[in-house]
């Protein structure tokens, strides 16, 4: 504290107040009414104001009451000097603005005590000033992290949904639709498909475990090796001897993922995928479960029945079994893999949504095909779930086999 102000109608108190003050190391500026005193304050600034309260025309506690009023760069330690001694005189100084009384006649000592004690104050104000002024500055410098990383992951999101190159195409006897849709800026889930020969269409469901960057990561790793622009590059497909390529079989595919993520990739993550092929001729349907949600056959009628046993997840265990399993499309059938945002999804009391609940969404919507079929699959969910956030990916990918179109 260096800057006191003292404020007596008195020049001989002044003058007193003034001289212990100065000898204590102290720069002391006088007023003698509380009017000068004001405008002194609005033109410096000081530590501490010394004030007598009974004065001519504006008194100590008036202009207590008008120097809160104004602006100050930081807090001002106000004490009243009074011969008042009843309770009511202090809560009314208290009530205005002021921090301390000083009994008159002063005492040196008690007026050294009382401006110590001031000092205090003034010193934890300061302290607590100087760490909110750092706490600003962090959280400013946090919050352009926090802006570069959003922006970043905005670009990110876009580049994840560029890996559903096609989110529709028309394959003459069948036709296939995608939908991916993370919780967050990216996300885990992926969807996909490709020719695999003549008359046959591969399709995919994966969902990485986790949520964020490393997950996206490894999302967009696992696209490449389901590459429908380069075959030589894709995991399901073998080239043969006569230049062409051949399938591999739905589990073999699975348990090259797994010794790639277990051996090669080496990742702290696994996921889960349903991949199957379609024979476009007999609507045959091939394809391997690996902890995935059962793949759902949707009738013509709208009756929905779930495909599936479960199977071992990708990237978990070095010698985990991956089985085959087959279904037949009728004409008119669509085939859904979809991830579990769908059937784990929860409403107000906690309850999941489960298979039941998604076959009479899937029921309900029927009349409904590709794009339109998704966007009132996700209303729905939303509906659900009461408006929540959903807190999960949602990816899908629909077969409909139509033999009779060509």
């Amino acid at each position: 504290m260096r800057r006191i102000l003292v404020v007596d109608d008195s020049r001989a108190q002044r003058r007193i107040l003034t001289s212990s003050l100065a000898r204590q190391g102290y720069e002391v500026t006088e007023a003698g009414t509380g009017d000068e005193a004001l405008e002194v304050c609005k033109q410096e600034h000081f530590d501490l104001i010394l004030s007598d309260w009974m004065m001519p025309g504006m008194d100590g506690l008036e202009l207590c009451e008008a120097f809160r009023q104004l602006s100050h760069a930081g807090y001002v330690y106000f004490i009243l000097m009074t011969s008042k001694t009843d309770k009511g005189a202090v809560a009314q100084g208290l009530d205005v603005g002021a921090d301390d009384f000083l009994a008159k006649p002063v005492n040196p000592d008690e007026l050294r005590a009382r401006i110590n004690a001031g000092g205090r104050i003034l010193s934890m104000e300061r302290e607590l000033q100087d760490k909110n002024r750092l706490v600003t500055s962090t959280l400013a410098e946090i919050q352009a992290l926090y802006d570069s990383l959003d922006r970043d992951l905005v670009e990110a999101r876009k580049m994840q949904q560029s890996l559903v190159r096609e989110k529709y195409r028309d394959f003459g006897m069948a036709e296939v639709s995608l939908m991916l849709k993370p919780c967050g800026h990216v996300g885990g889930d992926l969807v996909g498909f490709f020719e695999a020969g003549p008359d046959t269409l591969a399709f995919y469901s994966i969902d990485v475990s986790g949520h964020g960057i490393a997950s996206a990561l490894l999302t967009a790793r696992l696209a490449s090796y389901f590459s429908d622009g380069s075959p030589t590059h894709n995991i399901a497909l073998d080239l043969e001897p006569n230049g062409a390529y051949r399938r591999r079989a739905p589990e073999t595919v699975a348990d090259e993922l797994n010794k790639l993520l277990l051996n090669d990739l080496r990742s702290e993550h696994y996921f889960t995928m349903l991949f199957g092929y379609l024979n476009l001729q007999t609507g045959e349907v091939e394809m391997a479960q690996c902890g995935h949600p059962n793949a759902v056959l949707m009738s013509i009628d709208g009756r929905a029945q779930f495909f599936g046993d479960g199977g071992m997840p990708i990237g978990l265990i070095a010698d985990a079994r991956f089985e085959r399993q087959r279904l037949t499309l009728a004409p008119g059938e669509r085939l859904i893999f979809y991830s579990d945002g769908f059937t784990e999804c929860t409403d107000d009391a906690g309850t999941m949504l489960d298979e039941d609940g998604f076959a009479e969404i899937l029921r309900k919507n029927n009349a409904l095909t590709n794009e339109a079929l998704f966007d009132s699959l996700v209303w729905d969910l939303d509906a659900f779930s009461g408006g929540q956030d959903l807190g999960d990916d949602l990816s899908c990918v629909m077969v409909t086999y139509k033999p009779d179109s060509t």
